[in-house]
């Protein structure tokens, strides 16, 4: 009787310990997400505020200022459920206005634009990188979220349901291709 009492308490015992580090797995998987969000947003951030100083900085023809500017200035000002529109409508924007290496080559050879050109380069080639470190978070903890186990046992506690933050995020082909120090 009690060999079976004894087997029955490790049993539970190991049970708890497991579930406690599957918890422990998720909330570090939640605190990964939000540490993820965070840097998406100070990229996000960064692009958008390197877009609108070259927007004000006479470096660009009017009608280029203008559509930049308005763009920058929507992706800052944008409440969180229009976010990823807005965001999306910026990489066009930046895409329009630097569809061509000409324009690119404009801006680069007037004074101040060579630095402009090259901080705008580097904010746009690190926004997809800083949304995919994120939507991985995003993956590994919707995976774990959908185990029988997490669920059964609330597991997740009152922590909101992850989600991926999608936007059109593919820069302007040329400020991809230029080389950056």
């Amino acid at each position: 009787m009690t060999a079976t009492l004894i087997w029955i308490f490790v049993a539970l015992l190991a049970i708890g310990l497991y579930l406690s580090w599957t918890a422990g797995r998720l909330d570090r998987l939640h605190t990964r997400i939000d540490a993820a969000r965070a840097a998406l947003d100070a990229q996000l951030l960064r692009r958008a505020s390197v877009t609108q100083e070259l927007a004000t900085a006479g470096v660009l023809d009017p009608a280029a200022s203008i559509v930049l500017y308005e763009a920058a200035h929507a992706a800052r000002q944008a409440e969180e459920e229009q976010r990823e529109v807005a965001e999306s409508e910026l990489s066009a924007a930046l895409r329009a206005v630097f569809e061509e290496p000409a324009q690119l080559e404009a801006v680069r050879e007037v004074p101040g634009g060579e630095e402009a050109t090259l901080e705008l380069a580097q904010a746009v080639r690190r926004v997809p990188m800083a949304r995919r470190f994120h939507n991985d978070a995003v993956r590994a903890a919707r995976a774990l979220r959908r185990h029988r186990k997490v669920r059964w046992f609330r597991l997740a506690g009152h922590a909101p349901f992850p989600l991926a933050f999608e936007m059109d995020d593919e820069p302007p082909t040329a400020l991809a291709d230029r080389p950056v120090s």
